[in-house]
């Protein structure tokens, strides 16, 4: 993706190699990536197999930061891409707001390493980039992506990066909209399973939202892109997960789609550029 010279947000807010005060998770070994995986893209599945989990790890240990550390020069240059592909999304869904009368509130992100406190409760690196709907932020440790690419092998490369950040900025969206407090009145109603569907949709949606936002910023992208994107997508898809954690694949436990509907609704949005076209609810009826 083309970012070197173009405008940084300044509604990021970079914290990493900062003293987290108090007991972050080191070394969680097989428990950090299974809970990493289960709460990839969101987050919001995370606790109720937190118990669980803990039991199955008997190598996991804790620590205490007491200090702060000057990030590296590749950090920095990191951190200079996700302010640039967050500014893009800044301008870009006013855009899109703007075009269908309505008014767009940006979000904010948080960059942190180890462990965060939000409003959403407390969280570690191995809970994945996500979105808190309570501060409206996007929380983001991006040792995140070394694990996708290292041990679930997807393709790596920035737009991997602006891929997720663009998902998480699509929860946003949905939060902005309404959606998901619709869904979660809904989901107090309905069954496991039925409650686990309207979670996928929702997570879909936020794919194509991510889509959408790439088809607004295809001037900036660069020849791989895409196939970075549908890469991280076919990665973390529930039955690619299930299948390299588990051995077995349970449709009725999905809650964020399969590796095929999460790069059909990446490239749905990308293809029509057209946010009407986004229903991921009505199509899974």
């Amino acid at each position: 993706m083309k970012w070197i010279g173009r405008r940084q947000s300044d509604n990021v807010e970079d914290r990493r190699g900062m003293s987290s005060g108090g007991k972050v998770v080191a070394g969680g070994g097989f428990l950090g990536i299974v809970i990493l995986l289960l709460s990839i893209f969101g987050g919001e599945q995370v606790q109720q197999f937190l118990p669980a989990l803990e039991q199955m790890n008997n190598q996991q240990q804790t620590s205490t930061q007491t200090e702060s550390r000057t990030l590296t020069q590749e950090e920095e240059q990191v951190g200079g891409f996700v302010k640039t592909v967050f500014a893009d999304t800044e301008d870009i869904w006013a855009q899109i707001f703007q075009e269908n009368n309505l008014e767009y509130r940006q979000p904010k992100m948080v960059l942190f390493s180890d462990a965060v406190e939000t409003a959403c409760g407390s969280a570690t690196a191995a809970s994945g980039p996500f979105y808190c709907p309570g501060d409206e932020k996007v929380y983001m440790d991006l040792v995140f992506f070394n694990e996708l690419q290292t041990r679930f092998g997807a393709k790596g490369g920035d737009f991997a990066i602006a891929y997720v950040i663009a998902h998480e900025v699509g929860h946003h969206i949905q939060t902005v909209l309404g959606t998901s407090n619709k869904v979660r009145q809904l989901q107090q109603s309905r069954s496991q399973e039925d409650a686990n569907k309207l979670s996928v949709a929702l997570e879909l949606q936020a794919d194509f939202y991510a889509g959408l936002w790439t088809k607004y910023n295809q001037q900036n992208l660069d020849m791989n892109d895409l196939d970075e994107a549908l890469s991280a997508a076919q990665a973390v898809g529930d039955d690619a997960i299930q299948q390299r954690t588990q051995g077995h694949i349970e449709p009725e436990s999905f809650t964020h789609g399969t590796s095929e509907q999460r790069k059909y609704w990446f490239m749905r949005g990308f293809k029509t550029g057209d946010i009407r076209q986004g229903d991921t609810f009505a199509e899974m009826e």
